[in-house]
């Protein structure tokens, strides 16, 4: 099933620009919020899905001020309804929002979210957006297809966080730290012990491809997860990243299922600002 899906904006970062048209522009989907772009839009059951873009040309007010609303309408691909009309999944009606544009200018980047339960189906979606300016009533519509894969060993929620786990980009500068989180889905019970048992591995590289510690955080896990086969998802905790020194990396992540025999890997870029 799916989980309720959320619509927000972020602080906008655009320098000022006249007056334009309301558009939506630079849509993609992300590892969390203010994460690294995704390179498909192909996700697994359990994980999250964010559609990041910039709106652009709101009417804003002298003091920054914006009034929008934001909607939207989530829809089967493979599956119809009576009137043989893609399946609506999940609608929300426009909510009246606001924000403040505190560097000035039009434009304000902004996201729509849903949690991808791990029973949902394989298959096509679209997620449909609908963005309003509350004072022009100017109107745009922006959809993003995308597949939910079935069932397999992978990783899910991958993203970034600050230490007090708010959403963080994957950019930093010496002296910060940032925290890794993840999941992971698609492992196997063992039939004895009612258990999972997972070899997880966190590696970063530098931008040479060398590794930047002499081992690897590694271990070696069999969580009791109420030790049911209806546990389908690995929680990890946060992964403190000590940004020491400035550079450009990836955070390299590996899983074995010791069970089914699977393995799975997943990245991250990482850019540590210098002066």
């Amino acid at each position: 099933m799916w989980a309720a899906l959320a619509l927000t904006t972020v602080l906008n970062l655009a320098p000022a620009q006249a007056q334009q048209p309301l558009e939506l522009k630079n849509v993609r989907t992300t590892h969390g919020i203010l994460g690294q772009e995704r390179k498909e839009d192909k996700l697994l059951p359990g994980d999250i899905l964010v559609v990041a873009f910039d709106i652009e040309g709101l009417s804003v007010k002298e003091n920054g001020s914006v009034l929008y609303a934001m909607g939207m309408e989530l829809t089967s691909l493979d599956k119809a309804d009576k009137d043989k009309k893609p399946k609506k999944m999940f609608t929300r009606d426009p909510q009246d929002l606001e924000a403040v544009n505190t560097l000035g200018g039009s434009t304000l980047p902004a996201f729509a979210l849903s949690v991808i339960g791990t029973d949902t189906e394989p298959g096509r979606y679209n997620l449909k957006v609908i963005v309003r300016d509350r004072q022009t009533k100017a109107e745009k519509v922006l959809n993003k297809t995308f597949e939910v894969l079935p069932k397999a060993l992978g990783f899910v929620q991958v993203r970034f966080t600050s230490s007090s786990l708010e959403p963080a980009p994957p950019l930093g500068v010496p002296g910060q730290r940032l925290h890794l989180y993840c999941a992971l889905v698609g492992f196997q019970y063992d039939m004895k012990e009612n258990l999972p048992h997972v070899t997880f591995e966190m590696q970063v590289y530098d931008d040479a491809g060398k590794p930047t510690l002499a081992k690897p955080f590694k271990g070696d896990l069999k969580p009791d997860l109420k030790k049911k086969n209806s546990a389908e998802m690995m929680t990890f905790l946060p992964i403190p990243l000590e940004l020491n020194r400035a550079g450009k990396y990836k955070v390299v992540l590996k899983a074995k299922d010791n069970i089914g025999g699977k393995s799975t890997e997943q990245s991250l870029d990482l850019n540590v600002l210098g002066k």
